[in-house]
């Protein structure tokens, strides 16, 4: 695969996340305007997280059916318009569910974007295309807070959805103008019934529900750390928005650096031990994370380092237990794709708001929950890696 059509596909898929992170460090804002509670405004993250989710059930087998280009100019078209919507909500109620159209948009890209890769590589060039592409994937979602930290200086929430409607529409020329179609036509599958029968043949094959749960778990944990970190490290530490949007910056270069080392190290060590490797790293960093937030030594570091080390364990694995799940099946990896991206971010969207339930400015919960999802996905992971096909 070109590097151009990896930052394309990147940029396509980051779009979905980048709508759940830009406007994190507004969320006390948010609150305060629309007269609402953190717990609502969380539930305006988890509604675009449901939408992500839900709506790969049907990009992926659409994308089989009827090609992957179109698909994915159709839904960046309506998630910009989604995203503009946003901007001009009313009430918090109208925002969480422009929120889920937002979310149900964006998981055309995501699905389809993995199915591409899928099309176009098998084995370890898979993973390694994988780690390419959360290159993008990551850094992009993840420095949004950074961004929109630096944003929120000259506008406000609001402004941050016109942004991204205008990062949708950019996105959306790029996509018309380079990107070709990789799934001709003989090979499409079409009807409700081939869909069903995709998902039945996924679900029953152990080889992909376990790389998929692994998948699940690791995003959960992070999207734990993404959804209630604005109020545990603004209010418990007392940063603010700027302050808190370079820490999550410095967290990027940390995504970057695993995702670029599973590439390398997949071509050096089984992709098992990687895998594995990564989560007791980032399961053991979630221990120390809980030890220093429940006792309050060292402040701050002591929170901020372990999550560091958690999200370049996150980089590290998550590749790899990508290209297990898409490995086989490359007949049907729309449908492939989208069952991962429900596995992604529904677990995600579901186990997040019960952390933040337990929040209010403390750190413990966030660890607690990190070494337990991070020590399942590790349990859950050990299995043999799949052949190469």
């Amino acid at each position: 695969m070109t590097t151009w059509r990896l930052v394309l596909l990147g940029l396509v898929t980051a779009l979905g996340p980048l709508s759940i992170d830009l406007y994190l460090p507004a969320f006390p804002e948010l609150a305060d305007e629309l007269a609402t509670s953190e717990a609502a405004v969380q539930l305006t993250l988890t509604a675009c997280v449901v939408g992500l989710a839900l709506g790969q059930l049907v990009a992926g087998p659409w994308s089989d059916a009827r090609g992957r280009k179109a698909p994915v100019v159709a839904g960046l078209l309506a998630w910009s318009a989604a995203s503009l919507a946003c901007a001009v909500a009313p009430s918090i109620t109208t925002l969480t569910l422009l929120r889920l159209a937002q979310g149900l948009a964006g998981a055309i890209g995501a699905a389809v974007a993995r199915a591409v890769v899928r099309d176009l590589a098998d084995g370890d060039q898979l993973t390694r295309a994988y780690a390419r592409l959360m290159l993008v994937v990551g850094v992009v979602p993840i420095a949004a807070p950074s961004v929109g930290g630096l944003l929120l200086g000259t506008t406000d929430w609001r402004g941050l959805f016109v942004v991204l409607a205008l990062a949708g529409a950019l996105v959306t020329v790029l996509v018309a103008v380079g990107l070709p179609e990789t799934l001709p036509a003989h090979l499409r599958r079409s009807g409700v019934r081939r869909s069903l029968e995709s998902y039945g043949v996924l679900l029953r094959d152990a080889r992909f529900v376990g790389p998929a749960l692994v998948v699940g778990l690791v995003f959960a944990a992070m999207f734990s750390y993404v959804s209630v970190s604005p109020f545990v490290l603004r209010d418990g530490y007392d940063l603010s928005a700027a302050t808190y949007g370079l820490l999550f910056g410095v967290n990027a270069v940390g995504l970057v650096l695993g995702t670029q080392a599973s590439a390398a190290l997949v071509a050096r060590v089984p992709s098992a031990a990687v895998l594995r490797g990564a989560l007791l790293a980032g399961a053991a960093a979630g221990l120390a994370m809980l030890a220093a937030a429940a006792t309050g030594a060292l402040g701050l570091w002591g929170v901020a380092v372990p999550l560091l080390v958690v999200v370049t364990s996150v980089g590290v694995g998550m590749p790899v237990a990508s290209a297990w799940a898409m490995q086989g099946h490359p007949e049907r990896a729309g449908a492939a794709s989208g069952l991962l991206g429900v596995f992604q971010f529904l677990l995600g969207g579901v186990l997040a708001p019960v952390v933040g339930a337990f929040g209010g400015g403390s750190a413990v919960p966030l660890a607690a929950a990190v070494v337990l999802l991070l020590g399942v996905a590790l349990a859950a992971s050990r299995r043999p890696a799949p052949a190469a096909a």
